[in-house]
C-alpha cells in the first residue's frame, strides 16, 4: 500500500510556534488556504483511494480542495491528530517548543515509555496511529492519502519506516503541507519513498527533486 501523509496548511498557532494540539483547534490563515487549494495539482500524478483526516478541523480544510478534486470523502478519525501538548498546550516559548520536541522524538529513539507532562506516552501515541494506518490498510485501498500533523508524521513514521530514525525526523522538519509518502503494510512494515522534498534511495536519504 501507498501511504501519503500528509501536513495541515497553515494556521494561525503555526505563525505565533504555539503548541496548539486540542480540538477542534484553529482554522487555517490566508496562506494555509492557498496551500490546501494546491494540494490537487502538486498530488496530480498520485492515485489516490481514500482520504482520512484527523478530529482537529486545520487537517479536514486542508483536506476539503482534495476531497471535491478527487470525489472522495474525507474520513474523520481521532487517532491521526496531534501529540497532546498537555501541560505544554498553547505555550510558545522556546523552552516549551524544546521539552515538547524532546520528549515526542525520544518514542522513536527508543523510549516510548517517556511522557509528555500533562499529556499521552509514546507507546499510547503510536498505538491510536497505528490503528487508523491499520484500519486504512484492511479497507484493501492501494493507496490513502492522510492529513495528519507535523509532530504526529514525523514521530510515527520515524518509529515505523524502517529506513528512517528519529534522528532524520528532528533535522527535518515537515513545512505546512509537506508530503511523506510510505509503501508497505502494517504487517510487513513500512519503507520512506519521499520526505517533503527529498527522495529516498534505498536505507539513504538523499537530495530529490
Amino acid at each position: 500500500m501507498r501511504l501519503l501523509l500528509i501536513r495541515h496548511g497553515q494556521t494561525p498557532s503555526n505563525v505565533g510556534h504555539l503548541l496548539d494540539t486540542t480540538a477542534p483547534g484553529p482554522g487555517l490563515t490566508e496562506l494555509g488556504e492557498q496551500q490546501a487549494a494546491a494540494l490537487p495539482q502538486r498530488l496530480a500524478d498520485e492515485k489516490i483511494d481514500a482520504l482520512y483526516a484527523s478530529t482537529l478541523v486545520r487537517t479536514q480544510l486542508t483536506a476539503a480542495p482534495l476531497a471535491q478534486a478527487r470525489g472522495l470523502e474525507v474520513v474523520v478519525r481521532d487517532g491521526i491528530r496531534e501529540i497532546t501538548a498537555g501541560d505544554l498546550e498553547m505555550r510558545g516559548d522556546a523552552a516549551s517548543n524544546d521539552q515538547y520536541q524532546r520528549v515526542a522524538f525520544s518514542w522513536p529513539a527508543g523510549k516510548p515509555e517517556l511522557r509528555m507532562p500533562g499529556g499521552e506516552n509514546g507507546t499510547e501515541m503510536l498505538a491510536r496511529y497505528d490503528a487508523v494506518i491499520e484500519e486504512i490498510a484492511a479497507s484493501g485501498v492501494e493507496a490513502a492519502a492522510v492529513v495528519s500533523h507535523g509532530a504526529a508524521i514525523r514521530t510515527w513514521s520515524a518509529a515505523r519506516a524502517g529506513n528512517l530514525d528519529a534522528d532524520w525526523a528532528i533535522a527535518h522538519p515537515l513545512p505546512n503541507t509537506a508530503v511523506v509518502v510510505l509503501e508497505g503494510t502494517p504487517a510487513t512494515g513500512w519503507t520512506a519513498v519521499t520526505w517533503s522534498d527529498l527522495e529516498m534511495t534505498g536505507a539513504e536519504p538523499q537530495s530529490g527533486r
